[in-house]
């Protein structure tokens, strides 16, 4: 695995960037490595000793202020470690992005109180968080959200479900998106987003079960049974939960989830090369046959142009600039090249492919999770043509611009 960035992302990277490239590299090798093969044979148990080691690095703060505790280091810098460790293990870059998207929500929605308190703990990785929308009717449908928050006295009282919860079964705080108004009320104005700890009496989990892939990658089933939670526990206004969820799924979850497929495309395309340059056929290998070179040259290009669309993107969201639109297109174009890339690599390999003790399988398998979370393609479609009509309004990465001077890496000192 290369522990340099390609030519093509220099006009996005700084020398730390160059340094963090390396050392995520390095941790995927020494780190990573060893435990897939123990995450992939015990798919029903829930990886715990991979999120602690990325808590010893203080990965987990890479987006939180210093002041806080955290790296202060930006959204190019996650990309790099995420899309890193997901050449490596796609679940283990699951574990690692889940917990960022509810940081980013405390981070631009908190109060200073709320901040001082919850930000510490998530920079140092004592205390993961996961994000709760998804419910087993409404799927990911905000607007049909029908956990309840009913306002008892000086706190509310939330009672509901919810499904697909990234980091369910590790995470020790839940930021919930319940309702809080009737179902004749607009979705703008009727939902509020509730910091839950997972102590408080009355919230439950399903038992962990295994997924197609991602395989140690708890992704469960939250039940809140009238659960008590005071009125400092509201992240946000109340009534604008609706804009934490998609303000976070735009900002942190798109790009989080570009930069798993882009990892996973990477390991795709180097395999299906290493394969295919050394199984013999006739007088010479695969490699040299020009229908093998064509499928593969189609791969890397593939490759370059999702790589491209990732890393511009969040450099853009760095710098402040109104960049909405590339994050939509990155997600949704970095996981449909992956996925066709995939399916050549399928296909290149013949039954190959399909032996369960070979790379490509688990990776096949972990490219269908990125399709659904934070919008399905069909669904990020539909926002991108807004776009092309003009008639988008809302513009997440424009609207939180004035905050992005803090996000970006400090100056390197050692940079000529």
């Amino acid at each position: 695995m290369p522990t340099t960035p390609p030519p093509q992302l220099t006009p996005y990277l700084t020398p730390h960037h160059h340094r963090l490239w390396a050392e995520a590299d390095a941790f995927a090798t020494n780190v990573v490595a060893p435990c897939v093969p123990r995450m992939e044979t015990t798919p029903n148990q829930v990886e715990r000793a991979v999120p602690q080691r990325l808590a010893e690095q203080g990965w987990f703060g890479v987006t939180i202020p210093t002041r806080y505790g955290g790296m202060g280091a930006g959204h190019v810098a996650k990309t790099i470690m995420i899309h890193r460790l997901a050449v490596v293990s796609a679940a283990t870059a699951a574990i690692f992005q889940a917990s960022l998207i509810p940081y980013e929500a405390l981070r631009r929605w908190g109060t200073a109180e709320q901040k001082e308190a919850w930000l510490p703990p998530a920079a140092d990785g004592s205390l993961l968080w996961s994000i709760a929308v998804t419910e087993p009717e409404a799927g990911g449908h905000i607007g049909g959200i029908e956990t309840a928050a009913e306002r008892k006295g000086s706190g509310w009282v939330l009672t509901g479900e919810k499904l697909h919860i990234g980091n369910s079964h590790i995470a020790g705080v839940h930021l919930v998106v319940a309702r809080t108004a009737s179902a004749d009320v607009t979705a703008s104005q009727a939902l509020t987003a509730f910091i839950v700890e997972d102590n408080r009496e009355g919230v439950a989990l399903h038992p962990h079960s295994s997924r197609l892939g991602l395989h140690g990658f708890s992704a469960g089933r939250l039940c809140l049974d009238r659960v008590k939670v005071p009125d400092d526990h509201v992240l946000g206004e109340v009534g604008k939960g609706l804009y934490v969820a998609l303000s976070s799924s735009t900002l942190c979850g798109l790009p989080n989830l570009t930069a798993v497929s882009l990892g996973l495309h990477e390991a795709v395309v180097d395999l299906t090369a290493d394969f295919l340059s050394n199984r013999h056929r006739y007088h010479g290998h695969l490699a040299d046959l020009p229908v093998a070179q064509d499928r593969l040259g189609d791969m890397q290009a593939r490759l370059h142009n999702a790589r491209t669309g990732a890393y511009a993107a969040v450099h853009l969201l760095d710098e402040g600039a109104s960049c909405d639109e590339a994050l939509l297109t990155a997600k949704y174009t970095g996981h449909q090249l992956a996925f066709q890339s995939g399916k050549d690599a399928m296909e290149l390999h013949g039954a190959r492919a399909l032996d369960a003790d070979y790379a490509l399988q688990r990776m096949w398998r972990d490219i269908q999770n990125i399709y659904p979370p934070a919008g399905t393609g069909e669904f990020q479609r539909l926002r991108l043509a807004k776009y092309a009509l003009g008639t988008e309004t809302i513009q997440w990465s424009q609207h939180f611009a004035a905050e992005a001077a803090w996000t970006r890496p400090a100056p390197d000192p050692t940079a000529a």
